[in-house]
């Protein structure tokens, strides 16, 4: 047995190097620590750069007609003589020969002058099928299959007071059939006897929020489905609101309010609905879907609660399809390159993201051997301390 002296020596030392290895490890799990969090910081950041940039190459790519991989092509290919596709449109309602929409088309084409010496015809912007246009013939049919055959040929009027106009009745609350569009549909050997569908744009309660910024198109600022990583879900392609192409004169001020059609009449028939390139996307998204869904492949969610099941009506009537490139920004180019630009950064910073989880599950994984080293040393530490405590007492005197 040591003497009294050197074991207390001994055991001063000891405590002095113990005391050195349990600061050293306090440290080292200190310094693993802040790596993981600087890696989650680095990492949280670069996410929110890869959604902002998802959701700017989503609104450019809505921007350019751009739903699909081989949607330059389609672009090569918009030479069809101008005004040929509202001719289709117009030609496929007028085979609904008794029907609103039908008569007004054939006021508006083959009697003119008759129609614009109609006060409340001034009121009356068109059939909903003839008031937007679309890039994508696939698209065109989905969405009218979406809206249905008597929402594709409603008529839009801009004041209630021309809704009125329309349709008048007797003391006895019947048609009087010789005046309004029964009227007129008369004069021109057409007889409206079935139910029709108006919308009044005065009546409408508009889109509230903002536009998308330097968008001609005056596309809504919608705010996009994300998984709770803060990710667009996979699939999703844009929102069939901001998918319509308007003709520049129904953009700004077509209600007394200076409201256009987008937010007006488009809001009302599709508010948010969510377009994916398959049902698969779409239904994987079911939980982020609110207002209804469709993808390019036919599936189509009307609601949270109804789906569409089999396979698609083929709609006669459909929304016309863009003639010419003339609908495309002005800026075109230059939206191309920015777009391409921001995808290319996306992938910087996904190959970023790589890197860094990459460096935090190391980090983790070293924070984690420390730390069972740092519980053993602390458990032996504990052991040799109630070692040298028995020790100790026997040198205490009698």
């Amino acid at each position: 047995m040591l003497p009294p002296l050197l074991l207390v020596t001994e055991m001063s030392n000891c405590d002095s190097y113990l005391s050195f290895r349990l600061q050293k490890f306090q440290d080292d799990v200190q310094m693993l620590g802040a790596k993981i969090k600087h890696y989650e910081s680095g990492i949280k950041f670069l996410k929110g750069e890869t959604n902002r940039l998802d959701d700017l190459i989503l609104d450019m790519q809505v921007s350019l007609g751009k739903y699909h991989s081989d949607s330059e092509q389609k672009l090569e290919n918009l030479d069809l003589p101008h005004d040929h596709s509202e001719e289709e449109t117009i030609k496929n309602i007028l085979r609904h020969a008794n029907s609103a929409a039908g008569i007004l088309c054939q006021l508006k084409t083959h009697h003119q002058v008759q129609a614009s010496n109609i006060p409340w015809m001034k009121d009356v912007l068109g059939v909903v099928a003839t008031l937007g246009k679309l890039l994508d013939d696939n698209l065109s049919r989905l969405l009218a299959a979406y809206l249905g055959v008597d929402t594709m040929l409603a008529l839009v009027c801009k004041t209630e007071t021309c809704v009125k106009a329309l349709e008048t009745y007797n003391d006895e609350g019947s048609i009087i059939k010789s005046s309004g569009l029964h009227g007129l549909g008369m004069s021109v050997g057409r007889s409206l006897d079935d139910q029709f569908l108006v919308i009044c744009l005065e009546n409408m309660s508009p889109y509230a929020g903002h536009f998308i910024a330097d968008d001609p198109q005056r596309r809504l600022d919608l705010l996009k489905p994300k998984l709770p990583n803060g990710e667009t879900p996979s699939g999703f392609l844009g929102f069939a609101v901001n998918m319509i192409y308007i003709d520049p004169t129904n953009l700004h001020f077509v209600t007394n309010n200076g409201r256009g059609l987008r937010e007006t009449l488009f809001y009302h028939l599709f508010s948010s609905l969510q377009v994916y390139k398959t049902r698969e996307d779409m239904l994987r998204a079911h939980p982020l879907i609110s207002n209804g869904a469709i993808s390019l492949d036919g599936g189509m969610i009307k609601n949270r609660v109804v789906f569409s099941l089999g396979n698609r009506k083929v709609m006669d009537v459909k929304f016309p399809i863009v003639s010419g490139k003339s609908h495309l920004p002005d800026n075109y180019a230059e939206i191309e390159k920015i777009l391409k630009a921001a995808k290319w950064e996306k992938d910087r910073l996904l190959e970023d993201v790589r890197r860094e989880e990459a460096l935090l599950n190391q980090s983790k994984l070293n924070y984690e051997v420390k730390k069972q080293e740092y519980l053993k040393f602390l458990a032996e530490s504990s052991s040799y301390a109630a070692q040298v405590g028995q020790n100790g007492r026997g040198l205490t005197p009698r």
